[in-house]
């Protein structure tokens, strides 16, 4: 499919990147990353996440002042949810996403640091590239005002597809390298990414 194809099938599209903040990001670093670099890292995944949306509406989900101060310095939008926990914050920020007019809304996780073109996770019904465990759902796109039942957290990637058949909406899944690769360990950091950026 040519890149005027693909812009034409996810047209009316917007990306939620939902982000809590940068000073708690990825706590299971902890005992190898110390809470400066932990930041420094999430903010580079978080905008390789943005720029990976090129021409596509971007909103931040959050409701954490630093993170706003961040994305206003991109020129993206910030969707504050005023409540707690990921599934939550994702149902309010699709239903303003759907009153929006947003025919489609694609939401990517924040910490995909080879993400390049979000916009290959497109199709009918639910389309999800997951992780490389297959386990979680790492960018999914769905049609707006479905009525889908978020289920972020662990083995998101076949609740999501249960929740597409409840729907009576068709699956698609994309298997594609740069957004499979999140980062949960210091391992996965080691393994994929430059040593300045866990240095910095």
């Amino acid at each position: 499919m040519g890149l005027s194809e693909t812009n034409s099938a996810i047209a009316n599209s917007v990306v939620l990147v939902p982000l809590r903040s940068f000073d708690d990001a990825k706590s299971r670093l902890s005992d190898s990353f110390d809470a400066q670099q932990r930041r420094v890292l999430m903010r580079q995944m978080a905008e390789t996440v943005v720029a990976a949306a090129h021409d596509l509406p971007v909103w931040i989900v959050t409701d954490d002042r630093d993170v706003a101060k961040w994305a206003a310095a991109l020129g993206v939008a910030c969707v504050a949810v005023g409540v707690h926990g990921l599934n939550p914050g994702i149902t309010i920020a699709a239903a303003r996403a759907t009153a929006a007019g947003f025919s489609r809304i694609i939401i990517a996780h924040a910490d995909l640091p080879f993400a390049t073109d979000l916009r290959v996770v497109q199709g009918s019904g639910v389309v999800i590239a997951p992780d490389r465990h297959r386990d979680g759902s790492n960018v999914m796109s769905l049609p707006s005002g479905s009525g889908f039942v978020f289920a972020y957290g662990p083995n998101s990637f076949t609740k999501h597809r249960t929740e597409a058949s409840r729907l009576g909406l068709s699956f698609t899944e994309i298997n594609e390298a740069t957004l499979a690769w999140d980062i949960d360990s210091p391992n996965d950091l080691r393994t994929v990414l430059p040593q300045r950026i866990v240095s910095s």
